[in-house]
């Protein structure tokens, strides 16, 4: 029995902004626009996707899952994303961690990790 992938589901208080928020983050084109299944994939036929859909509570504990990216500059990356509305987070990581902890605008974590090194 073989399976495919298709997408990451993120509750949201605001799915269209929230996945519009993302699409522009990362780059990734929308899909599909509806308001209760907003999904947003790096290309048309790329799979998986990200699918906001609407919850009507608002998130108040961390994530049990969340999205990790590795740039080739976490500094300037972590920037970026700070400039687009992301915020820094606290989950009790510490100082001595590869990774930068960041939230979106509805509070869900993600993390920016240090470049590989050669």
């Amino acid at each position: 029995m073989a399976f495919v992938w298709e997408q990451l589901v993120v509750d949201a208080a605001d799915p269209a902004a929230l996945g519009s928020w993302w699409a522009h983050a990362l780059d990734w084109v929308v899909v599909n626009a509806d308001p209760d299944e907003y999904e947003i994939r790096a290309t048309p036929d790329t799979l998986p996707g990200l699918v906001f859909v609407p919850v009507p509570d608002h998130k108040t504990v961390k994530n049990r899952l969340h999205l990790d990216f590795r740039p080739d500059d976490q500094d300037a990356e972590v920037t970026r994303f700070l400039t687009l509305g992301a915020h820094h987070t606290d989950i009790g990581q510490r100082d001595t961690d590869p990774w930068i902890v960041l939230s979106d605008p509805e509070g869900n974590e993600f993390c920016i990790l240090a470049p590989h090194t050669t």
